[in-house]
């Protein structure tokens, strides 16, 4: 693989996640050929410090890959601010990005599916991104890889020609959507992309990911897609300032080599129907695992009553 592209890691205050995320992406495939830029994001308080110093020093001794670069950052910038700030920074340099956080375990064909994607379609303006995690599809006959309109936020990369269409500025954004596009964008109602938005604008999440997928969409850019999924992300237990405990995205990681790559640069439908299927009974089974809640509440409240 000639030139692979840099591998930008968002650390924050999780030394074990982080040294889980390090230790699956050493045993990846051109590991050792990729340079690794670890962003260490400052402490938001004083409480935070033990553990940011602890990522620190850990990030200080990596080894495995072809150099790595700790960035320090003195202030706290947030996971937004530290990934836009990182990623621009990475693809003025280099033209294209491998991105990570911290709690992300990957496949050893993780960095060469990015790798390979990245350089099949350099010059393919509408291909955007390309993403590394799929949901737990059962869907039969899709193939290897596919393209999708959403863009996953958990292991991902891009070009510098992409990211030059990102915009940060939510209201930008929001003007440039009608009632089709919203249904579109939140794919047929499955998915809650227009609400992280409106969330974003009234301060209520910090998400620079919904911002990039709505730039990607308002472009008509596409998503690369792996149909088995080749990263599983193991911040779903509550630890991390922007995760629940949740098992919903729970994946078996892709053992296999991705060999098949679409040559049409076009939605696969097969894929959008799988994974719009997989979402509606997703909001189904979080209803189900809600009102089960529920109903422990009051057996509890009646049984103190009682």
């Amino acid at each position: 693989m000639q030139n692979p592209a840099p591998i930008a890691l968002f650390v924050y205050n999780r030394p074990e996640h982080t040294r889980r995320t390090i230790s699956y992406l050493q045993k990846n495939l051109l590991a050792d050929e990729s340079r690794l830029f670890i962003f260490s994001d400052g402490p938001k308080t004083d409480d935070d410090k033990a553990k940011v110093e602890q990522v620190r020093q850990l990030a200080n001794e990596v080894t495995g890959f072809k150099s790595v670069k700790v960035i320090v950052r003195k202030e706290n910038m947030g996971l937004a601010n530290s990934i836009i700030s990182g990623v621009t920074q990475l693809v003025n340099e280099y033209g294209k990005v491998i991105v990570f956080e911290d709690d992300l375990l990957s496949s050893v064909y993780t960095l060469q599916y990015f790798n390979e994607a990245l350089t099949k379609y350099a010059t393919e303006e509408k291909v955007m991104h390309i993403g590394a995690y799929m949901y737990n599809l059962k869907t039969k006959g899709l193939p290897d890889t596919f393209f999708y309109r959403a863009a996953t936020s958990w292991g991902w990369a891009t070009w510098a020609r992409a990211w030059k269409n990102f915009e940060p500025d939510v209201d930008v954004l929001m003007k440039q959507f009608d009632a089709k596009k919203t249904e579109q964008f939140s794919i047929e109602g499955t998915m809650n992309f227009w609400k992280q938005l409106e969330h974003f604008k009234a301060g209520k999440n910090n998400s620079w990911a919904i911002r990039w997928y709505a730039s990607i969409f308002l472009k008509g850019g596409l998503t690369l897609n792996p149909s088995t999924s080749l990263v599983h992300n193991i911040g779903h237990d509550g630890s991390g300032v922007h995760s629940n405990s949740e098992k919903t995205y729970h994946v078996q990681i892709a053992k296999k080599p991705v060999v098949q790559f679409p040559s049409e640069i076009k939605e696969n439908p097969l894929a959008y129907l799988a994974i719009k299927h997989f979402l509606k009974n997703r909001k189904g089974t979080l209803l189900q695992r809600g009102l089960r809640f529920v109903k422990q509440l009051q057996v509890k409240y009646f049984a103190k009553k009682g």
